[in-house]
């Protein structure tokens, strides 16, 4: 689940089937009732049906909670200072950093840390076009050492600068209008 929309469509699927929920959050839910095999059954076309998926291998389970919590890293990554990322992620999952590692890298055909720049850079790209903070200000909401290490990633990820990559943005925006 992605968005409140998907929470709310999850919501409805599941009072239509008579199921109460303890934990209701992106990526995951809690239903207080065991369910049948056609109960199931009815859930997962329901969800279907919505544009959702029900995910019963514990493995595309774990993948979809190493993926929330690396997102909310990204967008939160002053909450993240405290201990290091590897670390985190294994006490929020309970798991050894190298079997998530692999595990990330098998499914997704990239290693975390690469899913992690690629996640900065969308993040940066957004701030950027806003226009309400400097590099600087990036640069430090992002965790990042400097403003020549964001740049430089940046530009290795999207072949332009930040600055460049605004003034690009900005003249294809004038230029629709």
């Amino acid at each position: 689940m992605v968005s409140s929309r998907c929470k709310m469509a999850v919501k409805e699927e599941l009072k239509k089937l008579g199921l109460h929920f303890i934990v209701l959050d992106l990526g995951e839910v809690e239903i207080m009732e065991d369910l049948s095999e056609e109960v199931r059954e009815q859930l997962k076309t329901a969800l279907l049906s919505q544009g959702l998926e029900l995910m019963d291998d514990k493995r595309a389970v774990l993948m979809e909670q190493m993926k929330r919590i690396i997102t909310d890293s990204v967008l939160h990554p002053v909450e993240m200072t405290r201990v290091g990322f590897s670390t985190h992620l294994s006490e929020m999952l309970g798991y050894d950093y190298a079997y998530l590692a692999a595990l990330f890298s098998e499914v997704q055909g990239v290693n975390i840390e690469q899913y992690v720049i690629a996640l900065k850079i969308e993040r940066i790209k957004e701030l950027v076009m806003y226009g309400t903070m400097s590099l600087t200000e990036i640069s430090y909401e992002m965790n990042y050492s400097s403003v020549a290490h964001l740049s430089n990633q940046f530009k290795n990820a999207t072949g332009l600068s930040p600055t460049r990559f605004k003034q690009w943005k900005d003249k294809a925006k004038a230029s629709s209008v």
